[in-house]
């Protein structure tokens, strides 16, 4: 997989400008970009919420993890438990994959009834066969959203049932979709499907987006209860380029379908992708002081990509800027120059730029004749001043999929 440089835009210096800005009807939204990370447009992005059924994202994750490492499998079947059916099954008030206490069921199949048909039961029985109960599976929950960088989210349980200490962040949630994305496009298609039929039920998917023609939608997850109201994880690719949504806290079903359209339809309308420099590119050469070089060229280390409002993606300023001459002995790879990134609606972004080549230091002899130049000709410039240097770009149009994580499976 190709390492991307996330170059990140604050939410709040988009939002200075009424130009960007857009509201939906939702307490909670976040809309990102998934190749760069970077953030379109937010409102309570922090803030810790009910994700209802949206928290069986993260149940996903530890399955998908199984599976991958070989811990689980697809044709492995589990004994739906009396525990799993009475607290996940038809008589409750959530939703059901309607599975038979004490009937085996095929792991794949339970993926479906969770992911498609958002079967709390299912959850419950994945949840029990790979930690020996609910409580034990959302103490693992709780572990790997840390690893994963979701500080502010926690897990009392493997379905979202209401509980006062379980909730997630609309950012958080959008850490996870990119994860699920990039992490297992052999199960992410799943998310894809609209109806699953189990028990001789059949269910539809209840991701309004996957029904929207045009919408590029692929998943992920829908939520309800009474306390959240109503919300969506989505993500979605058009023109090759794949942004990610998060909205919770909506009035009615309606709402949740156009409102995160209007969304997502504003986020892939007003900004492109823009690719700079690709790893390994020479941006230009910084000027040495006392060294077996007289220069040394600055390169980047891994690609560059950046988000930018439409009205700015042929407008951006890049400047290189260091304190230089840069005195010798220099070290290959030792950070050494910055690349400032500027445009109209745009907050100036940084880029470090590292030595493409080590520089000795001068010998006694090249020291002598550096003095008598000192004498002779005047001193040069001494280092430690400031230097900028403007330079050209590739400046391509970037897609958001294909240079970052395969498409997943059909």
């Amino acid at each position: 997989m190709k390492q991307w440089l996330a170059i990140l835009l604050c939410s709040s210096v988009l939002g200075n400008s009424s130009a960007w800005a857009i509201d939906i009807r939702a307490r909670e939204y976040i809309l990102v970009d998934y190749l760069t990370g970077t953030v379109l447009d937010a409102k309570n992005a922090d803030e810790k919420m009910p994700p209802s059924s949206m928290s069986k994202l993260m149940t996903a994750y530890m399955v998908f993890s199984a599976l991958k490492s070989g811990k689980l499998s697809l044709e492995d079947k589990i004994t739906v438990s009396r525990n799993a059916w009475q607290l996940g099954g038809a008589a409750t008030d959530g939703s059901t994959m309607f599975l038979d206490p004490l009937s085996q069921v095929k792991v794949e199949d339970l993926l479906r009834g969770m992911i498609v048909q958002s079967g709390n039961d299912a959850c419950i029985v994945l949840a029990e066969a790979l930690a020996g109960s609910e409580d034990e599976f959302a103490r693992q929950m709780n572990d790997k959203a840390k690893e994963l960088g979701m500080t502010n989210s926690h897990f009392v349980n493997a379905t979202g049932l209401p509980d006062p200490e379980h909730y997630m962040t609309p950012r958080d949630l959008s850490i996870l979709a990119k994860r699920l994305i990039s992490e297992f496009p052999e199960y992410y298609s799943i998310y894809s499907e609209t109806s699953f039929t189990y028990n001789k039920i059949t269910q539809g998917n209840r991701n309004p987006l996957l029904y929207r023609v045009g919408s590029g939608a692929d998943g992920l997850k829908t939520g309800h209860t009474s306390a959240a109201g109503f919300g969506l994880t989505a993500s979605a690719v058009r023109n090759d380029r794949r942004l990610i949504l998060v909205a919770n806290g909506m009035g009615s079903i309606k709402d949740r379908d156009e409102e995160t359209s209007k969304l997502l339809d504003w986020g892939f309308r007003e900004f492109t992708n823009r690719s700079l420099f690709k790893a390994g590119d020479v941006v230009t050469d910084a000027e040495v002081w006392l060294g077996d070089a007289s220069d040394v060229p600055l390169v980047i280390a891994r690609d560059v990509a950046i988000t930018v409002p439409r009205s700015s993606a042929q407008g951006l300023d890049v400047k290189v800027v260091y304190n230089g001459p840069i005195p010798a002995p220099i070290e290959k790879g030792t950070e050494i120059a910055k690349i400032i990134i500027t445009a109209r609606d745009l907050a100036p972004i940084e880029v470090p730029l590292q030595a493409g080549e080590a520089v000795g230091r001068l010998g006694f002899i090249g020291r002598l004749k550096a003095a008598a130049q000192y004498i002779f000709l005047g001193p040069p410039v001494p280092p430690g001043g400031n230097k900028s240097v403007t330079v050209p770009t590739t400046g391509s149009s970037l897609g958001g999929t294909n240079t970052s994580a395969p498409k997943p499976a059909n």
